[in-house]
């Protein structure tokens, strides 16, 4: 994928989780394969992260042929204490601001 950094290794701001919805925010019918090329993670490590999201409500998909369509619940609220009453849409809007910033011309990826 373009524009994709490098691997990093040591800590990170956002989790996996995190990157993993953001990836699905701006593209709901993204392969978990693209979805794991982008965040640097395996394809098994990123079904996971999606079951993690679907088991708490965060994310559903339905099948269409063979590939799966994503919806994410944007006012399901964020699980840490810290974040209390922070909506994933919350999220969401500040990670596809920061993406619009670093995005040639600044236009913003969908987010629905």
């Amino acid at each position: 994928m373009d524009g994709v950094p490098e691997s990093h290794s040591g800590w990170t701001f956002l989790t996996n989780h995190a990157r993993v919805l953001a990836v699905i925010a701006d593209d709901h019918s993204v392969r978990i394969r693209d979805i794991a090329a982008h965040c640097r993670l395996t394809e098994r490590a990123v079904q996971k992260i999606i079951a993690d999201l679907e088991q708490d409500g965060y994310l559903s998909h339905t099948r269409e042929g063979r590939s799966n369509t994503y919806r994410i619940d944007p006012g399901k609220v964020l699980r840490h204490p810290a974040e209390a009453g922070l909506t994933v849409a919350s999220l969401l809007s500040l990670l596809v601001q920061a993406e619009a910033d670093r995005a040639p011309g600044g236009q913003s990826p969908a987010m629905t």
